[in-house]
């Protein structure tokens, strides 16, 4: 679950993480009356969960209040990537003479967390990494044995930082990782950590992203992490416990594992257009199924429904039960093709036939397509 910046920002405050005078606000008063006390010039950073920000002109400099006013008014209510922006964050301006980037996440080939140091602060990480890999420290750290200032020290000597900000910084590291490690997170930024003038820090941006697994294990009060999913279609997904992506195609898609989900989207996509992902992972039942098929219904313009289920462990005949009383109740029409295969399949065929469903039997994903792509074309 990822945090915005100002949650990140604040959660860092418990921690003695020193981040700017700032406050998150929704409305265009409420930034005049921040602004106005902490002092012109201030920062106005649209509040979404997605990277790139400023880029986007989602991170703007006003030195005014006309300019924030104007600013402001502009930034609520329109949209940074796609994510609609409801809340800005008044910062403010820091005097910066110089930017450095912290980072810790998980190595995928270890699975152990990882330090990321650089001189290089405010910019794309993987981009430095590709074009300036020397200007990057990294350290991996073994959980058993935690992560110490002697070992941030050393990390940092390799940036050629002065003595009394080789302290500061490993400081602020040894702090991050505590709360890495006590939030059981995935990731966790500073980019930029700015040096001010008299070598003092701030943390100017902050992000935070915390195993999903592990929020009710955290005491730290948390909002709900299904109340900040944009998307009606993936909240519903995650509430009725399924992975569901929103896709920009007009096929819906119900799968029963990741692999076999994603092996279809790429056969549909060459010649149709996947509107979702989505895959069930174990304990199918009747119910999921019902609702999985509730799901995919709600996209908007939706030409067929194409079902790719294996019953391993899978009940699949329960699940086309769910399908079948999803198709009767709500009399669907558009045509739904389903590739059924394991135990109980040749019951789990006769059960999807009863409502219409073009069963195909053949174990290659491809024949299923195809005849996906017939009806479509018929249509």
């Amino acid at each position: 679950m990822r945090l915005y910046e100002f949650e990140a920002a604040n959660l860092f405050k418990t921690k003695g993480i020193p981040v700017p005078r700032q406050k998150v606000v929704e409305t265009t008063e409420e930034a005049l009356s921040i602004a106005g006390e902490i002092g012109y010039p201030v920062l106005i950073k649209a509040q979404v969960l997605v990277g790139g920000r400023g880029l986007a002109g989602g991170i703007k400099t006003v030195s005014t209040p006309e300019e924030l006013e104007d600013t402001a008014g502009q930034m609520l209510g329109s949209e940074i990537k796609g994510l609609p922006v409801r809340k800005i964050l008044v910062s403010e301006k820091a005097d910066i003479s110089k930017e450095l980037y912290v980072g810790i996440t998980i190595d995928g080939y270890s699975g152990k967390p990882v330090v990321l140091v650089s001189t290089e602060g405010g910019v794309n990480i993987e981009k430095v990494a590709r074009t300036s890999p020397e200007k990057i420290g990294t350290a991996t750290i073994d959980p058993k044995f935690g992560f110490y200032p002697y070992q941030a020290r050393s990390l940092l000597r390799k940036l050629g930082l002065s003595k009394r900000l080789l302290g500061s910084c490993a400081d602020v590291i040894n702090r991050l990782y505590t709360l890495f490690t006590e939030f059981e997170a995935l990731i966790a930024e500073i980019n930029p950590l700015v040096v001010l003038p008299n070598e003092g820090l701030l943390a100017a941006d902050a992000v935070f992203e915390i195993d999903p697994s592990a929020v009710s294990r955290i005491k730290y009060p948390l909002p709900d992490r299904f109340e900040r999913i944009e998307n009606p279609m993936e909240r519903k997904g995650k509430e009725i416990g399924v992975t569901y992506v929103d896709l920009d195609g007009d096929i819906g898609l119900i799968s029963s594992g990741a692999g076999l989900g994603m092996a279809s989207m790429d056969i549909i996509g060459k010649i149709l257009r996947p509107g979702n992902f989505l895959e069930t992972g174990g304990g199918i039942t009747e119910e999921l199924l019902y609702k999985c098929m509730e799901l995919v219904m709600m996209k908007p313009n939706l030409k067929a429904i194409f079902i790719n289920i294996y019953g391993g462990i899978n009940p699949i005949h329960e699940g086309a039960k769910g399908v079948v009383r999803y198709i009767k109740e709500h009399q669907v029409k558009i045509p739904i093709v389903a590739k059924a295969l394991g135990n109980h399949q040749e019951e789990t065929w006769e059960i999807l036939r009863s409502a219409g469903v073009h069963v195909v039997t053949e174990a290659a994903t491809e024949k299923a397509v195809d005849r996906l792509i017939e009806l479509v074309r018929k249509r």
